[in-house]
Formats: C-alpha cells, sequence, structure tokens
C-alpha cells in the first residue's frame, strides 16, 4: 500500500505505508467531547456496495487492513441489521495486534457491536449474538414487538429504545455519547447511511474504490430518501493493486 495524498513531509512515493503511518492517518480528532461518526465502506467503480449481495466481492486486504483498523481506533461499531444479518457479524475479536493497539491507545479491551433495528429483526440465533465477547446493543423503536424486543434481550442483547416509527440517530449518538462512546465506527449498510446523511451526523467517509464495474442491480453505498448535499474534503489518498482508499471529512 502507498500514499499518494498527502505525502510525507519527506516524500518516497514508493515507500510502504506502515501500521504506524494508518494510525496516524485515520487517527480520530484528540480531546473528544462528543461523538464523532466514521463511516466505512467499500463500493465498485461505479458505486454498488455488493457484489452477489455481499460486500466481500469488493474487498481486498489493503481494504481489510483498513476495515480492521477502523474497529481497532473505534469506542464501538455501528451497524444496520440487515448488513450484520447478511454479513453474518460476529462480535469484534480478540488479536494481539488489536490488543496492543487498544492498549496503547487506551481503549476499552474489544469494542461493543450496536446494532440499529427499528422492528428487532435480528435474528435470536444470529452469529452476533452467539459469538461475542461484549454484550451487542440494539437501537430499535417502540414500534418493535414487544415479544421480539424481549427474545433479543433474553439471547443476550441490551435493548434500547430510541424512537418510535424509525430509529433516532441523533438519539443513538447521544446515548453512546453518554457511555463515553465517542468514536463510533459505522460499517453501514446503505440504507442507515442515508438515514446518516439525512440527520447530517457524518464526519468522515472511508471508502475503497474497487477496480470493478458492478453493473445494474446492487445497492449504492446510499440507498434511501433523497437529502440536500453534503460537502466533504478530500484527507488522503492510498492505493494498492488498482484499490483505492479515499478518506473525505466534513468541511
Amino acid at each position: 500500500m502507498h500514499t499518494l495524498w498527502p505525502l510525507p513531509p519527506e516524500p518516497t512515493p514508493q515507500e510502504q505505508v506502515t501500521d504506524a503511518d494508518l494510525e496516524r492517518i485515520y487517527a480520530y480528532p484528540d480531546d473528544l467531547d462528543q461523538p464523532w461518526v466514521q463511516v466505512n465502506f467499500v463500493s465498485s467503480a461505479d458505486g454498488a456496495a455488493t457484489l452477489d449481495g455481499h460486500s466481500e466481492g469488493l474487498s481486498h486486504p489493503a481494504d481489510k487492513r483498513i476495515f480492521a483498523l477502523g474497529r481497532d481506533l473505534a469506542d464501538v461499531v455501528l451497524v444496520g441489521a440487515g448488513t450484520a444479518t447478511t454479513e453474518q457479524y460476529t462480535g469484534v475479536k480478540r488479536g494481539e495486534r488489536r490488543k496492543e493497539r487498544r492498549q496503547r491507545l487506551g481503549l476499552a479491551e474489544i469494542p461493543p457491536i450496536a446494532v440499529v433495528s427499528a422492528r428487532c429483526s435480528l435474528p435470536v440465533d444470529c452469529p452476533l449474538l452467539a459469538d461475542t465477547h461484549v454484550t451487542p446493543i440494539v437501537f430499535t423503536t417502540d414500534a418493535a414487538p414487544h415479544e421480539r424486543r424481549t427474545a433479543l434481550a433474553d439471547a443476550g442483547a441490551e435493548v434500547i429504545v430510541a424512537g418510535d416509527g424509525h430509529v433516532h440517530l441523533p438519539s443513538v449518538l447521544h446515548e453512546l455519547g453518554e457511555r463515553g462512546l465517542l468514536r463510533i465506527n459505522c460499517e453501514g449498510g446503505p440504507r442507515l447511511l442515508a438515514s446518516m446523511v439525512a440527520a447530517d451526523l457524518v464526519d468522515q467517509l472511508c471508502l475503497t474504490l474497487a477496480p470493478v464495474l458492478a453493473g445494474a442491480g446492487a445497492d449504492r453505498i446510499v440507498s434511501g430518501a433523497v437529502t440536500d448535499p453534503r460537502e466533504l474534503a478530500l484527507a488522503s489518498v492510498l492505493h494498492e493493486d488498482g484499490f483505492l482508499m479515499l478518506r473525505y471529512r466534513r468541511r
């Protein structure tokens, strides 16, 4: 992996990017006093969020390296129920690199995963509930059936009502902030990102562009209600094997 922008103080464009370089490039702002949301997505060159229904077909080891780093640097991982189910999410795994990095940065050993599910549609036997070291959080609504909320709580989730018919995302961020979970790494999917954009809650977008034309059919990385455009500023560009790892921040 190499850096195209910003160049290091003494530019050597073909120098490999180290883990320390990536930590510096993707670091959250210092001294946060309120939630700060990073969104992490992979997309085909024509904007598809998946191939054959999954993001794996668009991924690459360099993209996976940044995806793992996003979890390493975060206080919490935020994801929609559809993505968690389709991608067969488990809890964040332990690992020596993750343990060393998070310990050095003063973070909890493992970040919890918070799931947005307006109807509590997460299956009670899903890997996220059965295979985790940290209690997952499910944000839902008053409209979710009581038996579904009870079933998820009995299966090991912490269930929090944050809205009536729709999950109120500012309330979700407030609840996470009250718990000291300020570094929020949102991993999609497209409908959750659309809601985040509509509520103007995206502080940073980490987008990997895969050198693939997916064609029609798949969701784009934002799928949902139309909103006003949100301006971003390009913050860094890395590349490897034709894959571009782009990072944008809100202006």
